[in-house]
């Protein structure tokens, strides 16, 4: 699945497009936010308040998504 990451460096900002390879070391959390658009949700990250650091934009499927619309049968 195709990733987004945002370097956050003081007041900059890089996108870059996965994928990556595999983290050893991280420090981790998440959010889940609810937008229209890949793009949207890189807009979002990039905006977050960081000084140094990585976001990366992950698409979460939603049960909409899956055949019949549910979870479980």
């Amino acid at each position: 699945m195709k990733r987004e990451r945002i370097a956050y460096a003081g007041a900059k900002r890089t996108v870059t497009d996965g994928p990556f390879t595999e983290t050893k070391e991280l420090i981790a959390g998440y959010w889940v936010i609810q937008v229209s658009s890949k793009e949207e949700a890189i807009d979002w990250a990039s905006r977050a308040p960081f000084e140094d650091g990585h976001v990366e934009v992950r698409k979460v499927l939603e049960s909409s998504g899956l055949p019949g619309g549910r979870l479980s049968s």
